[in-house]
């Protein structure tokens, strides 16, 4: 026992030294900025769109429910962070995008203060894809925000355990790194609730602790299960002589392994549950060597234990947790493909059933109120059952997809987007939509099941998709039909066994858009889509035997657990790249570090196996390839290291064809492996990558990167797509679904030079005019509900892009940053005189206004703009500004411009008066057609338009007018009926105003006498203009018949009423006002000022 404390002692100050030296080695590498003005706040304009989806949503690994309110769950996703719902799964928050991890493990709430959550990051599966985390976080306000707190070096937290009676004793099983030795690896203890952490259970650098429960009925007696397992590229191991089964009895001061009765042989994770209705009883779900696992059952406390049935999860490293009923003893169950159950203590188990939901399940939670009530998660996200698993509820709208590669086509003119994702299919899906609700989950389709991979789309023809699952599984989807054909290559007779890789390369050449490469250890060819195959190279790979290879420091034999399950073949082809400029100048990249070079389509090839003089190891996985859009020569590669430990970004180019290389790495961030690289189309310095922790972009092929993170959360960005047409970045995240960068252009012109101008306006996309469907009706989210999940569309319009050196600041702002300058020297800050608070009161705010041109000059629109320094973005929604009468403050919208060509110019308004910064900026507005029927003469429609509105400015003014009036007589008979010395008969005289004011009002609003009987009665004249504006207002095809008609008609009648209405208002009102003034009665609304004469 003495010496396991010594082993945790020495364990956690090995930590400890390791990250002093961590954080030392990262300040000693700052690197110097070649261009300062160019960072993150400049590009605050390139916003990232999330486009979902949540149609099979993804992998949750852990759920916690608040004790005191039942309809608050936490949901930890094992690569989208952790999301918050107060309503039971209607709207969900996600609360955790900002810190340093997106892969989590667990998330608790502690049972004494339902405000403070804990969350474990790293994910406590050993899935090949598995992210890891930074370590432990506390948050003190039911997760508004967070504070780490500790194990940094943990990567992966299997559990957190609060203490049922003392909130500030926390134990944390830390199972530690997967892919390296060492680290914040054991069983973890605070007593402060997270300021100081003590290692209570260590066991070596290769084994650390993933499961742990308490007594409950005594919180010192707790049982822990150790686990010692490593993940390379090339394998897995899964268990070894150090897991097992530990227990203590005083609070973790000392532990005894307690594996009596369980098998001789090694063992590998093991998942724990302890009895709720008798604590006694404990229950263990035991992966062990030579097949001798199973589920064990303990009557004492865990000292001895006895085996109950042979019942293994299909993949105990991706599984392995238990769960006891705490309704009905003896009843367990098992997260595992199909959640298990068993009514017996584990004798026997029987699917639970998953009739209508996904399967590979992670996470349980039984309503302790009602044995029926389950909230499930899986790889497929949230389920809820009220009758325990006859019928679920699917919570869709939870976007937590995990795209590992991705595609996007040339579909017009809206083109669409695939990805390959873990365990929810291959997705497509449009990048927008022409209605009001933005995409839904219903606008996104299969291409084909299983696990999806490297999709690609023929760039002519959108309907043929070729997509993938695992291990080279290839299929050629025609989305005209809905139908498919299997186009794997296959050996041929007497030929090798191919080793596709869980993940492989495909490619369309960039020459041929009918040819095909595609690669297992050998690249093929197909020249007619897939109907036939031809191999192009020998074995491209270094041809390694993986079960040579050490791990933990030897050789396994083949009865270790798990071995190189759930791993891909080792030695296969995981990136391909042609040259766009040279056909057959092929890049292919390997996953056990090779690039291989071919300049005549494959009948010879040049390996490179190191990087000389460069620091990037040997046997680095090649990630991706790129081929230079610009320079037959040049090439970029992206590697990662990590599945050896090693997080550090690695990123080169070579000028020769691969002869020699150079790193562009520059300043990424020394942790985040690096995953996809891409060129822009135009600009070849401009390369955007995606890492393990977001979306960089550099403007200097690779001097300085700057991150692009609006709109993006904390995710791994695992591969990137440019839609050339649209100028637009493709994003796909592994755990947050896609995202877009809309129109990237004003990257391309972003410099140093460029920002030290006053103020600059970008090149504006041409802007495709149409009218939002509306197919659902009411709007974004219909009559759906809350929980009906959509994702936007880019903004309707034109949109501007332009930047401002400075900010346009009142003078109280800048008075303010002058005080707080002072105050801040230590000098007086005096008070400033009444003259200059006068102004600052009296100022109006200064403004930035866009204003929108046609081609003759004649204004558009006016826009307002932000006023803040920096890259801003606004759009013009087509519409000229609107008849209706005026707000206080911004403007309505008027009938659609007419396709063709505007400028945009941008000036200061300060004080009323108003400057221009930048000049007349061209752009070209088009109509999208997707009209049936012909579409009238834009011109002569703006013409109809215009004559409409200007009806309607003067009817709803005129409208506006009577009923002001109608209100000043109101006025008018009170102050007759009341005022000493006024003629009574005046009386009589506003009534008779009054009667003739409703006949005029009536002929705006049809006689009401009818309608309020519930009869019909003929429209007036503010239907008629209502019919004749807006009855076309939701289309591009221009008015009817009916609509001029129902101009013709009210253009007439107001006429008439115009005429009398000026009379009675302009006239008639005013003499009797007149006679209220001369008789000195009390100012009513409406009259002019007062006569008055000082006395």
């Amino acid at each position: 026992m003495k010496r396991a404390r010594i082993a945790s002692l020495l364990a956690c100050v090995l930590s400890l030294q390791v990250l002093v030296l961590t954080v030392s080695g990262q300040d000693s590498d700052a690197k110097t900025d070649p261009s300062p003005g160019l960072n993150e706040s400049v590009l605050s304009a390139m916003n990232l769109r999330g486009l979902g989806p949540a149609l099979m949503s993804g992998r949750i690994i852990d759920i916690a429910v608040d004790p005191a309110h039942r309809h608050t769950w936490y949901v930890a996703a094992a690569s989208g962070g952790v999301w918050k719902t107060t309503n039971a799964g209607t709207t969900w928050t996600p609360i955790f995008d900002n810190y340093g991890s997106y892969s989590i493990g667990c998330v608790a709430v502690d049972p004494r203060n339902r405000h403070v959550i804990w969350v474990g990051t790293g994910e406590n599966n050993s899935q090949r894809s598995v992210g890891y985390g930074d370590g432990v976080y506390k948050s003190l306000d039911g997760g508004k925000s967070f504070q780490k707190v500790g194990l940094e070096r943990s990567e992966h937290i299997g559990k957190i355990l609060i203490h049922p009676k003392n909130s500030d004793t926390v134990y944390v099983a830390a199972q530690g790194p997967l892919w390296a030795p060492g680290g914040d690896r054991g069983l973890f203890k605070t007593a402060d609730g997270g300021k100081t952490w003590e290692c209570v259970l260590a066991i070596s650098g290769d084994t650390g602790v993933s499961d742990v429960h308490f007594d409950p009925r005594d919180p010192n007696t707790l049982y822990a299960t150790s686990y010692q397992r490593r993940r390379h590229v090339w394998t897995l191991i899964n268990g070894g002589p150090e897991c097992g089964i530990h227990k203590s009895t005083d609070g973790g001061k000392t532990w005894r392994k307690v594996n009596r009765g369980l098998p001789g042989v090694d063992l590998g994770r093991i998942g724990l549950a302890v009895s709720p209705i008798n604590p006694d009883v404990v229950y263990a779900l035991v992966e062990a060597a030579e097949g001798e696992g199973g589920v064990f059952k303990s009557t004492d406390r865990g000292e001895t234990w006895s085996k109950q049935g042979n019942y293994e999860c299909v993949s105990p490293q991706y599984y392995q947790e238990l769960v006891a009923d705490p309704h009905v003893f003896d009843r367990i169950y098992s997260m595992d493909v199909l959640m298990m159950v068993s009514d017996n203590g584990g004798k026997d188990f029987r699917p639970l059933g998953e009739r209508w939901k996904h399967v590979d399940n992670h996470a349980l939670i039984i309503d302790p109120e009602d044995e029926n009530h389950l909230l499930i998660g899986c790889d497929g996200g949230l389920y809820e059952t009220w009758d325990r698993g006859e019928n679920y509820d699917f919570k869709a709208n939870l976007p937590l997809t995990q795209f590992y590669k991705i595609a996007v086509d040339n579909a017009e003119p809206f083109y669409n987007i695939y990805g390959g994702t873990q365990d929810n299919a291959t997705q497509g899906g449009p990048t927008r939509t022409n209605n009001v609700h933005g995409i839904r989950n219903s606008d996104w389709f299969i291409t084909v099941f299983g696990d999806g991979f490297d999709p690609a789309v023929d760039p002519r023809d959108p309907n043929i998709v070729y997509s993938q699952w695992q291990y080279g599984g290839l299929v050629r989807f025609d989305r005209k039909s809905g139908t498919l054909v299997d186009i794997k290559p296959r050996t041929e007779q007497g030929g090798p066994a191919l080793r596709w890789n869980w993940d492989s390369a495909l490619l369309i050449s960039p020459h041929l858009h009918t040819r095909l490469y595609f690669g297992s250890q050998i690249l093929f060819r197909s020249d007619d889509r897939g109907d036939t195959w031809t191999a192009v190279s020998s074995d491209l790979t270094r041809e390694i035997d993986r079960n040579k290879l050490k791990v933990m420091g030897r050789v396994w034999g083949v009865d270790t657990v798990a071995k190189n399950n759930s791993t891909s073949f080792y030695g296969s082809i995981v990136t391909i790249s042609e040259s766009p400029l040279v056909e057959g100048l092929l890049y292919v990249g390997t996953d056990d570090g090779l690039i291989q070079i071919s300049e005549d389509g494959g009948k010879s090839w040049r390996k490179i196996e190191r990087f000389e003089s460069l620091d990037v190891p040997e046997f680095c996985f090649v990630s991706d390839l790129e081929a230079s859009l610009h320079d037959p020569n040049t090439v970029y590669a992206a590697l990662y290291n990590y599945k050896r430990g090693d997080f550090k970004p690695y990123v080169v180019m070579s000028p020769d064809r691969g002869r020699t290389w150079r790193s562009i790495a520059g300043n990424l961030p020394e942790r985040g492996s690096t995953y996809t690289i891409v060129q822009d189309h135009v600009k070849p310095q401009l390369l955007f990558v995606g890492t393990e922790f977001g979306l960089f972009v550099t403007l200097d092929e690779g001097k300085k990167w700057i991150p692009l993170k609006n709109g993006l959360p904390t995710i791994a960005v695992r591969d990137l797509e440019i839609q050339r047409r649209e100028n637009d970045l493709a994003v796909g995240t592994f755990g947050r679904g896609f995202y877009i960068l809309d129109d990237y252009t004003p990257l391309r012109e972003l410099s140093e030079e460029l920002l030290r101008k006053q103020a600059h306006v970008f090149p504006v996309k041409k802007g495709l005019m149409y009218v939002q469907a509306n197919p659902l009706g009411g709007g974004e989210k219909a009559f759906q509900g809350s929980s009906f999940y959509t994702a936007p569309n880019p903004p309707l319009g034109a949109t501007f892009t332009y930047y401002l050196k400075d900010s346009l600041t009142t003078r109280k702002d800048q008075r303010r940053e002058k005080d707080r300058a002072l105050a801040k020297d230590g000098k007086d800050v005096f008070y400033p005189s009444w003259e200059d608070l006068k102004a600052e009161d009296r100022e109006e705010p200064p403004a930035v206004v866009l204003t929108v041109r046609d081609a003759t000059g004649q204004v558009v629109r006016h826009l307002r703009g932000a006023t803040s320094k920096g890259m801003h973005r606004i759009t013009w929604n087509f519409r000229h500004t609107g008849f209706a009468p005026a707000p206080q403050s911004g403007d309505t919208d008027g009938p659609l411009a007419v396709p063709g060509k505007y400028t945009v110019s941008v000036a200061t308004k300060v004080d009323g008066a108003m400057t221009e910064l930048v000049g007349p900026t061209p752009f070209d507005v088009e109509p999208l057609g997707f009209s049936s029927l012909p579409e009238q003469d834009r011109q002569h429609v703006l013409e109809f338009q215009r004559k409409t509105g200007d009806l309607q400015r003067a009817v709803l003014g005129a409208y506006e007018v009577a009923q002001e009036t109608a209100r000043q007589l109101t006025f008018f008979k009170n102050v007759i009926a009341t005022t000493p010395g006024v003629d009574p008969q005046w009386a009589a005289e506003a009534r008779t105003l009054e009667l003739r004011l409703k006949d005029l009002l009536e002929r705006f609003t049809g006689d009401p006498t009818k309608p309020r009987r519930s009869e019909p009665a003929p429209p007036g004249i503010l239907e008629r203009v209502e019919t004749a504006v807006l009855g076309h207002w939701s289309t591009t095809y221009g008015p009817t018949n009916t609509h001029r008609k129902s101009y013709d008609i009210a253009a007439a009648e107001f006429e008439s009423v115009l005429g009398d209405l000026r009379t009675l208002v302009e006239q008639d009102v005013v003499a009797l006002a007149n006679k209220l003034e001369s008789a000195r009665a009390p100012w009513t609304p409406g009259r002019k000022i007062p006569n008055w004469t000082k006395q």
